[in-house]
């Protein structure tokens, strides 16, 4: 049986929090939030004691319409910078490139030229090579690396032998374990966690989790990776992300144990900022929908537009996830 890490009266150094929210929240507006936005939330995770903050995509200009889209879909050094300054602070900035979505070898500078420190590439299991040279271009570079392989619900386990084989062997930093779908439950994750742990405890690397929410679980699977030795968690204030949303800054903080984590200052965002965006009309968060694709761990597209229509008739469209297969 796996040995838990830590207490629930203890608290373990090792344990970062990596906020999410205008990277994986700005899937549901487009990324165009407001500037005071974007800074009261620097601001916050830098009083909160919050370890990396995801500014957004290094997405290429050549595939995504930049009219289309707020300035962190593509994280130019001088938007980042119009925030943060040279951020002299303890707050570490992060950045997700997409394997085949972004031109990284053109679109991400050396790291002395830049405030980014983390490069997180996100890859689906059949394009693990593409995301190594992409680590490996990055680590040139003098970033941090990690690799967050998406949909993981959906791989086989020996793909992901294999992935995490090729992986030991990278100069990577991290790799990620993301439930997409929120399809997996606890069990599932604790098992996924010792299999990475496996890997990365022998390679002197460490294991992260980013959890979706159409189940209720994102918090609960995101502590149940940690209390296995899982060291980085994703997070987003209010849950805001694509669909149902992520495990909660808020809930998260209020249950880690080390000192230096303080809620308060998310409180504060939260009651200035997303209460007000939600009131707008931007929309995220558990709903039936969510809870159907999470259940038949189906990509979240379609319980998306039954959300955007405002649809009601929940066994058909649960009948019509039955259909596709």
């Amino acid at each position: 049986m796996q040995k838990k890490k830590g207490s629930l009266l203890s608290f373990r150094p090792d344990i970062k929090v990596v906020d999410a929210t205008i990277r994986d929240g700005g899937l549901v507006n487009n990324f165009h939030f407001t500037e005071d936005f974007i800074k009261d939330l620097y601001a916050a995770n830098v009083a909160a004691g919050v370890d990396y903050m995801e500014f957004g995509y290094k997405a290429s200009k050549d595939i995504f319409d930049e009219t289309e889209f707020g300035p962190w879909k593509f994280c130019e050094e001088e938007d980042i910078r119009h925030i943060v300054g040279d951020n002299d602070t303890d707050l570490k900035i992060a950045v997700m490139a997409d394997v085949g979505r972004c031109n990284y070898k053109r679109d991400i500078i050396p790291r002395s030229e830049s405030v980014i420190d983390l490069v997180r590439v996100a890859t689906y299991i059949n394009t693990i090579p593409a995301a190594l040279e992409m680590v490996e271009h990055s680590k040139q570079l003098g970033y941090e690396a990690t690799i967050n392989i998406m949909a993981i619900s959906n791989a086989k386990e020996s793909e992901i032998e294999e992935a995490l084989d090729l992986i030991g062997k990278s100069d990577v930093d991290g790799i990620y374990i993301v439930d997409s779908y929120g399809a997996l439950y606890m069990e599932q994750i604790e098992e996924l966690a010792i299999k990475y742990l496996a890997m990365t405890e022998a390679n002197n690397k460490y294991v992260g989790i980013h959890a979706h929410n159409n189940q209720q679980l994102a918090f609960a699977n995101t502590i149940a990776a940690l209390t296995c030795g899982v060291s980085y968690l994703d997070a987003t204030v209010n849950g805001m992300g694509r669909g149902a949303g992520n495990c909660a800054t808020e809930q998260l903080l209020g249950f880690l144990k080390n000192p230096k984590y303080d809620m308060i200052p998310i409180l504060k965002f939260l009651e200035k900022h997303m209460t007000p965006l939600k009131e707008s009309g931007v929309v995220w968060g558990y709903n039936i929908p969510y809870l159907l694709t999470g259940q038949m761990n189906r990509h979240p597209r379609s319980a998306i537009a039954a959300t955007n229509e405002g649809r009601t008739d929940f066994l058909n469209f649960y009948l019509e996830l039955g259909d596709k297969d």
